[in-house]
């Protein structure tokens, strides 16, 4: 399943996750620090979703009220709600 929510409090536009039996099998972060994001996307690939959602929820950038992480969270449990 893909799934797809435009982010909120943050750079990056979008998250687009790829969820398949509970696993993440690859994301898209649009816009965002490109460095960080990469790394992001490297360190979730192949995680349990949840274990993911645990891990990066509550995590917030300066003085934003969310961060490219936690909007990836969002956006996995969405999907998993979907």
């Amino acid at each position: 399943m893909t799934y797809t929510r435009s982010n909120k409090g943050v750079c990056s536009r979008s998250t687009t996750v790829e969820i398949e039996n509970g696993i993440i099998k690859d994301v898209e972060i649009v816009g965002g620090c490109n460095g960080n994001i990469k790394g992001l996307i490297s360190l979730v690939k192949g995680l349990e979703a949840t274990v993911a959602i645990e891990k990066l929820k509550g995590i917030k950038c300066g003085n934003k009220t969310s961060s490219c992480p936690e909007q990836l969270a969002i956006a996995l449990e969405e999907a998993i709600n979907q």
